[in-house]
């Protein structure tokens, strides 16, 4: 999973490693949704650009770039609402995940920092998703 901002070059790194979030994404939704905060999947959109890359990588059929739907765009803030509350579900033990609780927080924590440059600018974003 990683993040897309609107536009061409928002003037800021985006890049975040979401490798071990999603492996994750279906304990950290029911901990989202226990929190009382969307989780990160409602944040997904697909833009021509992802979705050709995820059809590059075989994860669907190149006819649905006809027929895809303007991309979603979602205030940078409101994802912060959801990044702020599962981090500070997650800081005091990290491994209530498992083993790999260090590393989904530290993920977190770069989407965190990328969204807060975006509230900064100004600019909307959403989810994307790599079959890789």
């Amino acid at each position: 999973m990683y993040i897309v901002v609107e536009g061409e070059d928002p003037g800021y790194c985006i890049y975040v490693n979401g490798r071990t979030l999603a492996r994750y994404e279906s304990v950290v939704e029911k901990l989202a949704l226990d929190l009382g905060v969307r989780p990160l999947l409602e944040f997904f959109s697909a833009d021509e650009n992802s979705m050709a890359l995820l059809i590059q990588e075989g994860g669907g059929d190149p006819a649905l770039l006809k027929r895809l739907p303007p991309p979603q765009w979602y205030r940078a803030e409101d994802g912060l609402r959801t990044l702020d509350a599962l981090i500070a579900a997650l800081e005091p033990d990290p491994q209530q995940l498992g083993s790999e609780g260090p590393e989904v927080l530290s993920e977190l924590r770069e989407y965190q920092a990328v969204l807060r440059k975006s509230a900064q600018h100004g600019h909307r974003w959403h989810l994307a998703v790599s079959w890789r």
